[in-house]
């Protein structure tokens, strides 16, 4: 059984919910990602932060990213996959709520990341045909 273990990017990094947007753009061009879960302060994920966030949510609507913290940026539920579940699990998580990106947790620790290049390195043809047939579907 191939499990998110397996084919997740280990080492993903988190970024305090109190950081702001310019230090987290920052981090994600040293780490060359263009995403970061987002930890409360008992390191829990609360959200996801995206390069796209800071430039739609932030920059573009005029206001500083010196001044906004990732934890402004954070809405809804995240989402997320034990690094013991099944390949099988990760797609119908990121299938399900469309989306790119999905952070690995084991024993509540963040342990990495499955984003696209991800699944294109492990999964067959078909897997990525139906993965972005329904990640990229117009709801």
């Amino acid at each position: 059984m191939t499990t998110a273990r397996d084919i997740m990017h280990p080492g993903a990094q988190w970024i305090p919910a109190n950081e702001t947007l310019d230090r987290a753009a920052q981090l994600m061009r040293q780490l060359n990602v263009g995403a970061l879960p987002i930890a409360d302060s008992n390191e829990r994920l609360c959200g996801i932060l995206t390069d796209r966030d800071i430039v739609i949510g932030c920059v573009a609507m005029g206001h500083d990213p010196a001044q906004v913290t990732a934890g402004d940026m954070a809405k809804g539920t995240p989402r997320w996959i034990d690094a013991g579940s099944d390949v099988d699990m990760v797609l119908q998580e990121m299938q399900g709520h469309q989306i790119r990106r999905l952070p690995v947790i084991e024993n509540k620790r963040l342990v990495g990341m499955i984003s696209e290049a991800d699944l294109a390195q492990h999964l067959s043809d078909e897997q990525i045909h139906a993965w972005v047939e329904q990640v990229y579907a117009t709801p």
